[in-house]
């Protein structure tokens, strides 16, 4: 199908960059024991994909803007200290590039040097979900453009989320599938390679049914009792899916989940921009609400941290204005304290 919102320039290019990045992640993951065993050390693989999924949507990026202004999480020093780990990283990123020096990956990461705030960058998570990457289960690659302290380009590939909405979101895909969003421009969900793809839209949630709502599997990226209580307070919840990473953002997105809660669980935290930037404009362009826990709009002009939001709410518009208010009744919406 044509998706003439989305097509331009910048939106291929980030589409692609997102896309290869995936396959890069997907090869990893699959091959997670050898690397293991090569490395001694049980999390080597997910810091190849890491270093390895930057690397390409940053070189990318920078093909098609030379000016690239870039905030991650990812620099080059601690590649440059293990020769290991460096070739492990250039096998990944030569399977989608296939000329790459170990110098060039060294540039490439060293481009994500911006430290975001006012102007126009970009922002990318190269794995969200960590754990889930190193379970075999859920994971995404995010990236986003920001301008003026909003998203207005979004593209999230999640490599073992199934494009089809009746299986369980948390069932592993050999696949995965790619999402696209522009500010004003809609959002789709597209095949593994970015190419073809399709309009999502939220649900629309009915006062008094059971909720069904998109948790993390980890209870200290968001308190599970807190979000009991809330939606026990609206009339209460079946069971949750549970799954890591901007996964969520793109299950309520397509109408799989009527709400994902972030509920704060330490004092001082503050939530990284590059972990919801892209996941939050993919599930607005469908039709969602996302705010913080007070209702108050995320802020990603702030530099790397949204400074001035608390946690993170994203449900259809009727519910969104419900979960604020029960948050607020049960005093749930201020900061955590020790």
């Amino acid at each position: 199908m044509s998706i003439e919102p989305l097509d331009t320039d910048r939106a291929r290019a980030a589409g692609r960059a997102v896309a290869e990045a995936s396959t890069v992640c997907r090869l990893v993951q699959r091959d997670i024991e050898r690397v293991r065993s090569v490395t001694k050390d049980d999390r080597s693989p997910v810091t190849v994909a890491d270093f390895a999924s930057q690397a390409v949507v940053a070189h990318r990026l920078a093909q098609a803007e030379p000016e690239l202004a870039l905030v991650g999480e990812e620099g080059s020093a601690a590649l440059r200290a293990s020769a290991l780990l460096r070739a492990e990283v250039l096998t990944a990123v030569r399977s989608v590039w296939p000329d790459a020096t170990e110098d060039d990956v060294l540039e490439a990461l060293d481009l994500a040097a911006h430290d975001g705030g006012a102007g126009a960058f970009w922002t990318i998570d190269p794995i969200d979900g960590t754990k889930g990457f190193l379970r075999g289960q859920q994971y995404a690659v995010s990236l986003a453009r920001i301008e003026k302290g909003a998203a207005t380009l979004g593209v999230l590939g999640c490599p073992n989320l199934s494009a089809d909405a009746a299986l369980p979101p948390d069932r592993v895909d050999e696949t995965g599938v790619i999402y696209l969003a522009a500010i004003g421009g809609g959002a789709f969900e597209m095949d593994a390679d970015g190419v073809k793809g399709r309009l999502i839209r939220c649900a629309s949630w009915k006062t008094g049914t059971p909720i069904r709502l998109c948790e993390s599997v980890e209870t200290g990226h968001s308190s599970h009792s807190a979000t009991s209580r809330i939606v026990d307070r609206l009339g209460g919840a079946g069971a949750p899916a549970r799954l890591d990473s901007q996964c969520k953002y793109a299950v309520v997105a397509r109408g799989q989940a009527d709400a994902y809660l972030r509920m704060p669980t330490k004092p001082g935290y503050v939530e990284r921009i590059w972990d919801h930037a892209a996941g939050a404009l993919v599930a607005t362009e469908a039709g969602c609400r996302v705010s913080d826990i007070r209702g108050i709009r995320l802020d990603f002009g702030r530099g790397r941290g949204l400074e001035d939001n608390l946690g993170v709410i994203c449900a259809s518009p009727n519910l969104h204005e419900e979960l604020v208010g029960a948050i607020s009744d049960l005093g749930l919406d201020t900061p955590p304290t020790a």
